[in-house]
């Protein structure tokens, strides 16, 4: 089950590393940092915000 996030919240959300704007993926319920190479996972409607807890992607 897939919760829909707030767009005003994606709108202000930026990457902790970058300070960019992040890509909303619905699909996997996670935002992306392309510059970062992290996707940050958004659970129960929230997203996680910890480099930690991001995961790494390839472009």
């Amino acid at each position: 089950m897939s919760l829909a996030v707030d767009s005003k919240l994606l709108d202000i959300l930026v990457c902790p590393l970058t300070k960019e704007p992040l890509e909303y993926n619905a699909e996997s319920q996670e935002l992306i940092s392309r510059r970062a190479g992290l996707a940050y996972p958004i659970r129960d409607g929230i997203p996680i915000m910890l480099v930690d807890e991001a995961r790494k992607i390839e472009e």
